[in-house]
């Protein structure tokens, strides 16, 4: 192999070792959730309306940064379980406002713990986690900036 193509060799490439750790985490946290019978979607939604209280469709989709519908099935499904309310804004029917229910707050009891339960399933340390977390947000930030860019 040439130089020019080591780039090309799995061993160096960035974006890999990067999607199998988002694959391997993502199937331990949703076997967490599976006895709740919870996606990870889901879960990301109820505790993003644990932590708003209420909210817009277009504040949890940019929030999320879930296309609205990609997060509107979702909705619908936590709706139909009753973990959430969806109803129209009184003084724009237009706006969607969604609201966690009682047998929301109910869920997050029995759920708290499964992020460190992954965390510690992950086998970094503190500094390390914060590390990790840290340089994805900067990544996040990084391309949300490029894509603003390339629109604009």
């Amino acid at each position: 192999m040439n130089d020019k193509n080591e780039a090309l060799r799995l061993q160096n490439h960035v974006l890999f070792p990067m999607y199998l750790c988002v694959k391997e985490m993502t199937n331990y946290f949703s076997s967490l959730l599976e006895p709740y019978d919870l996606t990870y979607t889901q879960f990301i939604v109820l505790i993003y309306l644990w932590e708003m209280g209420k909210s817009s469709l277009t504040e949890a989709s940019d929030a999320l940064m879930l296309d609205p519908s990609t997060l509107t099935p979702v909705l619908k499904k936590l709706q139909s379980k009753g973990y959430i309310t969806r109803e129209r804004d009184e003084s724009d029917g237009r706006t969607l406002i969604l609201k966690p229910s009682g047998s929301c707050l109910d869920i997050i009891d029995k759920i708290a713990k499964l992020p460190e339960k992954a965390l510690l399933y992950s086998g970094l340390n503190g500094d390390e986690l914060e590390t990790f977390r840290s340089l994805a947000v900067k990544t996040i930030e990084h391309i949300n900036k490029e894509k603003g860019a390339n629109n604009g």
